[in-house]
């Protein structure tokens, strides 16, 4: 059975690594371990955090969420079927669709729908909502591993269908930053920061941006930001906690860096 690291995860899924460990420790999904005690998520794991995020993003209530995705859990298959899996509601039910088959998952009045298919050898992961831009987004996220300028060109046209689109923002400045094009994807933090309302997810990227041009200065403010933002980003303490060091910062780097693991301790 093929096993996805948090990377992986992060990748398919567009899942931002503070979310995942949240999910996790909320209990949704229970990852196996893999050296130094690294994640390691199967496909069922997979389908559980896209839909528990898809639904506390619908601010569906927590009771309902964990009782759904325990049912869920329980009858998803443990490799992804060549016939495709569907999730989606009708009515007030949750109804998977397997092939030709549909069993009912639970019930809960709330839109939802994913599609997860079999792509050269590779999962697909996505979200159905109907809006020009969402299935813009959905398409660069099929073709992000096998056809980058295609995505990062379905990213555009996402953005353009709806400027606030937050999530086609950050993985186009992730593809940009990746391919080495740094200006360009400073250029579309700031773009998207300006459209979004100053997302810590977004200051964060760009902090990490900033760094890799060693404009450190610049990028500990970018994390500072994202800091005044969301006070319990993880990642973002770790990352400035470092940074302050090199920059012979001490008393900043030791508080942050406690931050960070009273953070992690919490998960």
């Amino acid at each position: 059975m093929h096993q996805y690291g948090v990377r992986d995860v992060e990748r398919l899924l567009n899942l931002s690594r503070s979310t995942i460990h949240s999910l996790v420790k909320a209990g949704f999904v229970s990852p196996a371990r893999g050296p130094r005690r690294s994640l390691l998520f199967s496909f069922q794991d997979l389908i559980v955090l896209r839909t528990a995020q898809a639904l506390a993003a619908a601010k569906v209530p927590a009771r309902r969420i964990t009782r759904s995705l325990k049912e869920l859990r329980r009858q998803l298959p443990t490799a992804v079927p060549l016939s495709g899996l569907s999730i989606g509601a009708v009515a007030d039910r949750v109804v998977v669709k397997e092939g030709a088959s549909r069993w009912q998952a639970d019930s809960g009045q709330y839109l939802l729908a994913l599609e997860v298919e079999p792509a050269a050898g590779s999962l697909r992961v996505i979200e159905r909502r109907g809006p020009s831009a969402e299935e813009c987004f959905e398409r660069a996220l099929a073709l992000e591993r096998t056809d980058l300028p295609g995505a990062r060109a379905a990213y555009e046209r996402a953005i353009a269908a709806d400027a606030s689109h937050l999530s086609a923002h950050v993985n186009l400045g992730l593809l940009l930053h990746e391919d080495g094009r740094f200006a360009e994807a400073e250029s579309a933090y700031r773009r998207a920061l300006a459209a979004c309302g100053g997302d810590p997810v977004l200051w964060y990227n760009l902090g990490v941006l900033l760094e890799d041009m060693e404009r450190k200065d610049e990028a500990l403010a970018a994390y500072e930001e994202a800091l005044r933002k969301n006070p319990q980003f993880a990642d973002c303490h770790y990352n400035l906690a470092l940074l302050c060091e090199d920059l012979n910062k001490p008393a900043k780097a030791i508080r942050h860096m406690a931050q960070y693991r009273r953070l992690v301790e919490r998960r």
